[in-house]
């Protein structure tokens, strides 16, 4: 590729800052080439041509020397012997500090594995917040790199692609650059499906070939309807890039041949007022497509971008996407939060609708500062960037932005966490709906809430904000703990009156010490998810009492009919206890699997009776270590599951696990697993379970396919 030297560079900058400081420009390119001399790129050129490449497409947006002499330098301090401290010596420490952010930025691997890449995220976020122009050359930089990816292994292309379509092209998309993220998108896609790229083109020179030069056609047309009105203003048009072809296709699940708004025209005014006439000219020429209208000038997005967004029926019934805004604004949607430093005619460009980057950042990473987990601050990061976003407002008028799809609910807690928590209807324009509507521009919204209404497990899969989803899983892992605490303290009670003792809080605390767990509550709570078992807890204390005694079968013997090199375990599809016929099936690397001799999986191993042993169970006494599930329907009042399981304790046995396979307003089903003696024992707990009124049925639970 040609080479820019240094008076190319100087001269892009001087066209639109021509109180560039010349020599140090000149210092920083001069700096810059020692530095990365006798080194090259995969193309053969010799690398310095891609921080110069990078400063000239920092020069498009017009940024400030500052952004430009780091660009020129990006790479010194990672790939050349140069330092921060001799950068800040020559050129300043605000230059050494972007320098700087970009080397952390480039060191980052932002396609690794899920929990590492938000962890990463959470720092690309933290680079941005110190100055944003550290994002702006990293996004240059790979604007580049992916402009010349050709010269890459395929391995290493397909990688950096997927990182461009999953971080880089939204981040400039949320940013406002649309044009880069379009380019990157394009780049990235022709790596990823080249050949749904070309297939697009090949489309689009079959049209041009059977309709001709339509984006002129329609160009005229637009400029005759503006004579007509008089209204000055310039008219661009053009094709969509052929990703964002392949993506409506994808969207809409349409052919090619089907799809019609796949031209985009711009038109730039004078003034706001010119925008508004410009779009009534527009509609009076062509029919308007429905729901396709946004007034992004009353009501901007977050990143600064304002315009008026409209669809038209054109000509021979083609759609084509309009959109109208003034020559600031115009300056913004090319340069997004960028137009903050861009310079004309040198000096600092007063553009009103220019984003404080500050502010853009604090409203962005308010969002994820409280997500608790990595899975959840990386959704909400990707939420956020994918977005569109509709505009609702509150009864009294005020303007609530949100993501395209947003429900009532994310509406709910976009207003206050606990408006949200508190939610148990909602109204949109006066009429009730249910809470998983999707939002639409321009409606109004009231919440209505209850107290002590609390968040339920299916709003997760209802709301789109990362906010309410961070919320919402706070607050059931708080009820949830609540839950697991009670159920403990009953299965607690259950095991120490097992053995004649008290479950107190002293007792309690005391085990917590012991299991070197932090106090009685997370035992409790331990116990009620089932992440321990009672037993541990009353042996933690009293290892003498809840020992097995001696004349008990020791449950590793349990079974008769084993060689001495074999061990065997009971299968979970059938659960057998003492007392029960048995047989054993080997496995490979597995040992003897125990199955009831009734066991529906026995059938598919008919044809190989050679895996089959002849086993029975030992005589004797055996502990109570044979845990076996039971499906019991209760119900749903208060007290009634401590009852339950005060009754299983009653029969001496003790309950390893409990799950609620399903809720209902009146009635719960549980899946209660019980550690047994026998099948005498077996029968004794459901007898005494049947008898007790609030239990409405009870079953031992099978599953033939339940792994071991």
């Amino acid at each position: 590729m040609p080479r820019i030297d240094v008076e190319d560079l100087i001269a892009l900058v001087r066209n639109y800052n021509p109180k560039t400081n010349e020599a140090r420009l000149r210092l920083a390119y001069d700096y810059g080439e020692r530095m990365h001399e006798g080194q090259t790129r995969q193309s053969g050129d010799p690398y310095f041509t891609h921080p110069v490449a990078v400063a000239a497409i920092l020069t498009e947006m017009h940024l400030d020397d500052a952004t430009i002499i780091t660009a020129l330098l990006h790479d010194t301090i990672e790939d050349t012997k140069s330092t921060y401290g001799e950068i800040a010596t020559l050129f300043g420490e605000e230059v050494a500090e972007l320098v700087d952010g970009v080397t952390k930025l480039t060191n980052l691997q932002l396609s690794s594995s899920e929990t590492k890449q938000a962890e990463n995220f959470r720092k690309l976020f933290m680079a941005m917040s110190k100055d944003l122009r550290v994002i702006l050359v990293k996004l240059a930089d790979r604007l580049h790199n992916m402009r010349t990816i050709k010269y890459q292994r395929p391995e290493k292309q397909a990688q950096k692609a997927r990182e461009t379509m999953d971080i880089y092209a939204p981040l400039a998309g949320r940013m406002g650059m649309q044009w880069m993220r379009e380019e990157l998108e394009d780049l990235a896609f022709r790596v990823l499906n080249p050949e749904g790229r070309n297939s697009i083109i090949r489309r689009f020179i079959t049209l041009q070939r059977e309709t001709g030069d339509v984006v002129h056609q329609i160009t005229l047309d637009i400029r005759t309807e503006l004579e007509k009105a008089g209204i000055e203003a310039d008219v661009f048009g053009r094709a969509k890039k052929p990703y964002a072809i392949w993506r409506k296709m994808q969207e809409k699940n349409q052919g090619f041949s089907r799809l019609s708004d796949i031209y985009g025209f711009r038109i730039i005014t004078d003034s706001e007022a010119d925008c508004y006439r410009v779009l009534g000219a527009m509609h009076r020429r062509w029919r308007s497509v429905p729901g396709r209208f946004k007034d992004y000038i009353s009501q901007p997005k977050s990143n600064g971008y304002r315009s008026i967004h409209t669809t038209v029926s054109g000509r021979d019934g083609k759609r084509v996407e309009i959109q109208i805004r003034t020559r600031q604004m115009h300056e913004v949607a090319e340069a997004g939060v960028a137009a903050h430093w861009s310079y004309r005619d040198g000096v600092r460009a007063e553009n009103p609708f220019a984003v404080d980057p500050a502010k853009w950042l604090a409203a962005l990473t308010e969002r994820f500062g409280n997500a608790e987990d990595h899975d959840e601050f990386l959704e909400n990061v990707k939420l956020e960037m994918y977005s569109d976003q509709v505009f609702c407002f509150t009864p009294k008028g005020d303007v609530v932005k949100l993501p395209k799809g947003a429900t009532p609910l994310d509406y709910a807690y976009a207003i206050h966490t606990r408006i949200g928590d508190s939610c148990v209807g909602a109204k949109v324009d006066n009429i009730r709906v249910p809470l998983w509507t999707r939002l639409k521009n321009g409606q109004s919204i009231e919440i209505i809430t209850a107290e002590g209404q609390r968040p339920q497990a299916t709003w997760i899969d209802i709301v789109v904000t990362g906010r309410a989803k961070a919320a919402i899983r706070k607050s059931l892992r708080e009820e949830d703990r609540e839950r697991f605490i009670k159920l403990g303290r009953e299965l607690a009670r259950v095991a120490f009156e097992h053995i004649g003792k008290k479950s107190t809080d002293k007792a309690l605390k005391t085990a917590a010490k012991t299991l070197g767990l932090d106090g009685p509550k997370e035992v409790l709570a331990r116990l009620g998810s089932a992440e321990l078992r009672a037993q541990e807890v009353a042996k933690a204390l009293y290892p003498e009492l809840a020992a097995v005694t001696g004349d008990e079968v020791d449950a590793s013997r349990a079974v008769v009919g084993l060689s001495a090199d074999q061990s065997f375990s009971r299968a979970q599809c059938c659960q057998p206890v003492p007392g029960e016929r048995i047989v054993g099936i080997t496995y490979r690397g597995r040992g003897v699997m125990v199955h009831a001799i009734d066991c529906p999986a026995l059938a598919e191993l008919e044809e190989e009776p050679e895996r089959w042993i002849d086993l029975h169970w030992h005589s004797g006494k055996h502990s109570a270590a044979h845990t076996v599930t039971m499906n019991v329907t209760i119900r749903n009042d208060a007290g009634v599951l401590g009852r339950i399981c005060t009754l299983i304790g009653e029969q001496k046995a003790n309950i390893s696990d409990l799950h609620f396979a399903d809720r209902k307003p009146d009635f719960y089903r549980l899946l209660i697993d019980v550690d047994l003696r026998d099948v005498e024992h077996l029968h004794t707990v459901m007898t005494a379970m049947e008898a007790e009124s609030d239990v409405a049925a009870i079953e031992r639970y099978t599953d033939p396919d339940r792994k071991p």
